[in-house]
């Protein structure tokens, strides 16, 4: 049987260069392609909130309006609402935690109903991130409802009549600019199909300060200008 021949130096050196391109393109994906959510978790263990705010007219342009949902209906104009608001680790987020909290009842849904969009939604913010966040039912949507407050929406963001187009970052600095000790770097601007997706904004776990938050910040939309469709 003929010996395998040795590898020459010339292929051994490129192969060598293989490898060590794979371990820097790993080493190099971006946070968001790696796990960050911890199911099952024990509730109350987390770090800091982040409110996420949606805006209602991409929503119901990419997926509310097939649904038939009533914030989509005309003349709501709802603007901003209030997706949830989330326990956060400094690394990825809590979710589904143990043991399970009881289901929300009919005072805790009330309370949900001025503060979300829909019942279906604030269960599900119930099952995935109220359930973490330590408190009851009613504790948590009253702790969302303050959390709400506490932010001040940026005058060219209320209710736009028009399409307009910003920079992710022009809206973040609006954001600071109407929320005194709130940063860029505090916060996040999503985008999908080039349109604003949501202001998803970090907060101290009592819900008094704005706090930084890196990995949230991270997941701010890359793309020069986005889309914002008008309020309805």
């Amino acid at each position: 049987m003929a010996a395998i021949a040795a590898a020459s130096p010339a292929a051994e050196a490129m192969l060598r260069a293989v490898f060590v391109a794979l371990a820097l393109l790993v080493a190099g994906l971006p946070a968001a392609s790696q796990p960050r959510e911890t199911r099952g978790a024990a509730m109350g263990d987390f770090d800091f909130y982040v409110l996420a705010l949606s805006w209602s007219a991409t929503w119901c342009t990419i997926t509310g309006e097939r649904r038939g949902a009533k914030q989509c209906d005309p003349g709501r104009n709802p603007g901003f609402v209030v997706h949830g608001l989330w326990p956060q680790y400094e690394r990825g987020y809590p979710a589904f935690c143990t043991p399970e909290g009881r289901n929300p009842s009919r005072r805790a849904m009330d309370i949900a109903e001025d503060v979300l969009p829909d019942s279906g939604l604030a269960r599900h913010q119930w099952r995935k991130h109220g359930t973490c966040s330590g408190l009851p039912p009613e504790g948590f949507f009253l702790a969302t409802g303050a959390a709400r407050r506490k932010v001040r929406i940026p005058a060219a963001l209320e209710a736009p009549r028009e399409t307009s187009r910003f920079a992710p970052l022009e809206i973040e600095r609006a954001f600071a600019e109407a929320n005194p000790g709130l940063r860029p770097e505090m916060m996040a601007v999503t985008c999908e199909r080039g349109m604003l997706e949501e202001v998803r904004i970090c907060l101290t776990r009592d819900l008094r300060a704005f706090r930084p938050c890196p990995e949230v910040d991270r997941d701010t939309c890359r793309t020069r200008e986005l889309s914002v469709p008008p309020s309805r």
